[in-house]
């Protein structure tokens, strides 16, 4: 089962950099990430997500090429590409995968202007080896799915980096 964790930042960068060493980190198979979301809150409180995947672009560009296959069938792959890609836009700005859109931007609200907050779903993880990397950006628990001890555990390694 997928654990939950949101951490928040105090600069709006800092959460891109852990999301950046999470990613180095599952390429060495040290943690599994499911879905890892970068939020911002910019000086004017406008909040911003900043997903992994871009749905809608790679919706775009599926629904292009089937759009295009099925247009020379017809005769007509212009006017398929076209009609394909629109509709791989729109189906791809409408799929949510993994954190659930409005829960973060909920969370977020409660963010000071100027900063950042991870939300990462993470499948497995070795701690052991995960914690020491991200420990040293520091950060505060904002929410998590954790057990009270191993969040209290996470929160004391993130609060010791300040």
């Amino acid at each position: 089962m997928s654990q939950l964790i949101a951490v928040s930042y105090p600069d709006p960068f800092k959460a891109q950099e852990v999301r950046l060493t999470l990613i180095k980190l599952q390429k060495e198979h040290l943690i599994d990430l499911e879905d890892a979301v970068v939020v911002t809150k910019d000086a004017a409180g406008k909040i911003k997500l900043h997903q992994a995947v871009n749905l809608t672009a790679a919706g775009a560009v599926s629904g292009g090429f089937w759009g295009t296959l099925i247009g020379m069938i017809f005769l007509n792959p212009i006017f398929g590409a076209a009609v394909g890609a629109s509709f791989g836009a729109i189906s791809g700005a409408l799929t949510d995968l993994g954190i659930d859109d409005q829960m973060m931007k909920d969370v977020a609200a409660k963010l000071s202007p100027n900063t950042s907050a991870l939300f990462v779903l993470v499948r497995s993880v070795t701690a052991d080896k995960v914690v020491p990397e991200i420990q040293k950006f520091g950060g505060t628990i904002l929410q998590s799915s954790l057990s009270h001890d191993d969040e209290a555990k996470l929160q004391a390694a993130l609060a010791a980096a300040k």
